[in-house]
């Protein structure tokens, strides 16, 4: 249990380490705190506050750090969530004010916007909805026996790919395929369509060609993309810039996991049924893999009402500014949540 001077003191060194980046000293600790206080009184509080754990003394100097448990006592009882400033607000709104086609872009482009605001890693995930369905399916021919294959949600999502058609394939039972897929499979949700795919539509194709040459392979990767394409990475190398340790190793070990999308995108799926709208990971609070020990992640929910609900995050460094990154983020989750609510409206009201 600390006592209120204590916990200015915690306060104090939590901020001007996260500010400058240098260890505290009692001294200019005195300087910075809103009471009159002796240096000598100072250091007795720190040697409180390390007999606790909750602050460590660097070798290289007589200050002092906070430790991992300092500042997850920091963030649960002495944070106040700093208010986003004018400037930041402003660069939000109007990124998130330009044109978009897709949900993707929007989502995708947000990322790119919270890495440049925090210069840290950001990750999006774009609005669950489990029970979105197939629209509409596609083949275009583009010449040279090359087609594209387009995919359509009724969440307005497009998805597409190319293809080579074989030399003898025939290009009317390709489309008398694409209109049986329509036919039996518009309507349902994409894990239904998935399911199809491997039962009873194989045989159905058959009907209409020898051989499906590949085809019912393009239509399934078209599938399980518009079904599971919702994760998205900014800055996926400015987290490298913040390293403690720059071991070739560790560096390498850091840089595949950042490359490694499903695996992070679990990391932030594993917030989803928390009942916080924001939350901070520290450490190993989020991941059992020793690379991301000298981070932090700040997961945050934002709700499209019956759109589904999607997540954002911030992966920086322990000593990140925690007050302005948790400012950023709440104000730029509700600023998306009204972007993608309005995409939404506009979609289904058109």
């Amino acid at each position: 249990m600390l006592t209120q001077r204590q916990k200015k003191v915690l306060q104090a060194i939590v901020r001007q380490y996260t500010s400058t980046g240098q260890p505290v000293g009692s001294k200019h600790l005195a300087e910075q705190l809103p009471f009159k206080v002796s240096s000598a009184t100072i250091r007795n509080e720190m040697a409180v506050l390390e007999e606790q754990g909750l602050i460590a003394k660097e070798h290289s100097s007589s200050g002092r750090i906070p430790s991992k448990t300092g500042y997850r006592y920091y963030v649960d009882h002495l944070l106040d969530p700093g208010a986003v400033t004018d400037n930041d607000l402003v660069v939000i709104q109007n990124s998130l004010g330009t044109s978009f086609q897709k949900i993707d872009e929007i989502v995708s482009h947000s990322a790119d916007i919270l890495s440049d605001l925090t210069s840290y890693t950001a990750f999006t995930l774009k609005p669950e909805q489990a029970d979105v369905r197939l629209s509409g399916f596609r083949v275009v021919p583009l010449g040279n026996r090359k087609v594209i294959a387009i995919l359509v949600t009724d969440s307005g999502e497009v998805e597409s790919q190319s293809f080579t058609l074989p030399r003898d394939f025939d290009a009317e039972a390709l489309q008398a395929v694409v209109r049986m897929i329509n036919d039996q499979l518009v309507g349902l949700p994409l894990a239904e369509v998935l399911k199809r795919l491997s039962d009873d539509i194989p045989v159905r194709v058959m009907h209409y060609m020898h051989s499906t040459n590949g085809f019912l392979d393009l239509f399934d990767n078209v599938v399980s993309r518009a079904a599971r394409e919702r994760f998205f990475v900014g800055g996926r190398l400015n987290i490298l810039g913040f390293s403690n340790n720059q071991d070739p190793q560790a560096l390498q070990a850091l840089y595949s996991l950042l490359d490694r999308n499903d695996e992070l995108s679990h990391l932030l799926d594993a917030d989803s049924t928390d009942n916080k709208d924001i939350n901070v990971k520290i450490g190993s609070e989020i991941s059992k893999d020793q690379v991301l020990n000298d981070y932090s992640l700040i997961t945050a929910k934002y709700n499209v009402d019956q759109y589904g609900k999607g997540i954002i995050a911030v992966l920086g460094p322990t000593r990140m500014p925690y007050s302005r990154t948790i400012g950023i983020v709440n104000a730029f989750r509700q600023e998306l949540a009204k972007r993608l609510l309005d995409f939404y409206r506009h979609y289904y009201d058109s």
